[in-house]
């Protein structure tokens, strides 16, 4: 993986200590058991609204040297304060989903060639941990800077149905008991969720509340049908696109590598912006996020926005 040079650090005092106890209020906020009821399961706290930012220019390229003043974040329309802000050649915490469930039949192998690319691409300071999912939800390798697949993983068979959403929800979960502020969840699947306890809306919303972007690469069967792969993919697509992370479309070859090197290099070239919501309502609603920059050339891709809280 190319060697990323590094940027300035420009951080608000407070920026930091924020970050640990938004931390630690998400870890006491998302309990998770597998066959809890959803309304137990997900509760989020909105002190701290923190995103992680994508800037680029016409290029694709990524953009460097913005200012806090640069940017604007309007919640439901309305102009908010920024609270933090920072731009840091920084680690990230990533959780790798792999779908072992029985539609994954004759693609475990290349899963599992896809979570190892990605562990190959870490650098020093990054940590990532594996996750089975089928019927349940299991952990096979804890967080850590290791390149390497466990054993165990080797012999995962695929066998059983389809707990996605649970296993979004768990890893969201563990990731928001990460120090790192930058937190991925990747997902290896063919999307098709038929056993979770959670809906997706729920497990989703435990992601945005953890602060992890949602990075999904569709493992589909080539031989099922458009129709049938349809809604599968459309699950895929919504989990990436509402956290502000990318749906890769091809399980493999040479535009699967390099859609994890543009991942890598990505969530290394962020932006990261807090803001405390100036609607303090607790009334369960969808509440949007829009980020504009100064200069109207530059794309920028976060999240859609978060559930608040209900009282």
């Amino acid at each position: 993986m190319m060697k990323l040079s590094s940027v300035k650090l420009s951080v608000v005092p407070t920026t930091f200590s924020r970050a640990i106890i938004f931390s630690f209020l998400l870890a006491s906020y998302l309990p998770f058991t597998a066959h809890a009821q959803d309304d137990d399961v997900i509760r989020v706290n909105t002190d701290l609204v923190v995103m992680n930012v994508t800037v680029t220019d016409a290029r694709g390229a990524y953009v460097h040297g913005l200012k806090e003043s640069d940017f604007k974040v309007y919640e439901d329309s309305q102009q908010q304060i920024i609270a933090s802000f920072s731009v840091e050649e920084t680690p990230f915490a990533a959780a790798i989903l792999l779908d072992t469930s029985g539609s994954m039949e004759g693609r475990m192998s290349l899963a599992r060639a896809a979570a190892i690319r990605f562990l190959e691409g870490l650098r020093s300071d990054d940590v990532a941990a594996v996750y089975r999912f089928d019927s349940r939800v299991e952990q096979v390798q804890d967080f850590s800077a290791s390149r390497d697949l466990a054993p165990v993983a080797y012999n995962l068979r695929a066998n059983g149905q389809t707990s996605l959403n649970d296993a979004v929800a768990r890893a969201a979960r563990d990731l928001s008991r990460r120090e790192e502020k930058r937190r991925a969840i990747i997902v290896l699947s063919d999307g098709a969720d038929t056993h979770s306890a959670l809906t997706q809306d729920k497990a989703l919303a435990a992601a945005l509340a953890a602060g992890a972007t949602v990075y999904t690469v569709d493992m589909y069967d080539p031989q099922i049908s458009i129709d049938r792969r349809q809604p599968a993919t459309a699950a895929l697509r919504n989990f990436a696109s509402k956290s502000g992370g990318r749906y890769v479309a091809s399980p493999g070859g040479q535009a699967m590598r390099d859609a994890f090197t543009g991942i890598m290099s990505e969530l290394s070239n962020q932006y990261t912006v807090g803001y405390q919501p100036s609607n303090r309502a607790r009334d369960g609603r969808w509440r949007t996020i829009k980020v504009q920059l100064s200069q109207n050339s530059h794309t920028v891709r976060t999240r859609s926005g978060y559930r608040a809280p209900k009282s």
